[in-house]
């Protein structure tokens, strides 16, 4: 059964940094695409970062390009969202999902997990 849980979310200053994680189990990282989604009050669902867990691959929403890194620790079975340079409209629920694939797209409709999301303030 996959799981994924998604933790590390909190209150940040404009301009500080966060890392989320997001622990997953019951499927192989090789087979997988991992990514993570945001969702701001009355906004649609966002596609953040994605990594393909066989490629290493990665993409990034341009709006979080040059700011967010996202990366994996197999061992750990353990996908990271580093977010830097953070601004107030980076305010969202923060979630992990997979699919079984090997390219790194952040097309939702792909993904077929959704773990329980993470909320990430940045205030002014």
């Amino acid at each position: 059964e996959v799981q994924l849980q998604a933790s590390g979310g909190g209150l940040v200053q404009a301009g500080g940094s966060l890392r989320l994680s997001c622990a997953a189990s019951g499927f192989r990282f090789d087979d997988y695409v991992i990514g993570w989604f945001r969702q701001a009050p009355g906004k649609q669902r966002e596609g953040v970062s994605c990594i393909s867990g066989s490629e290493g691959t990665t993409d990034y929403s341009d709006s979080v390009k040059g700011r967010f890194t996202i990366s994996y620790d197999k061992v750990e079975n353990t996908v990271y969202l580093q977010m830097n340079s953070l601004k107030r409209e980076d305010t969202a629920i923060y979630t992990c999902s997979v699919f079984r694939g090997t390219i790194a797209t952040m097309a939702w409709y792909l993904y077929d997990y959704w773990g329980q999301g993470t909320l990430v303030t940045v205030s002014s």
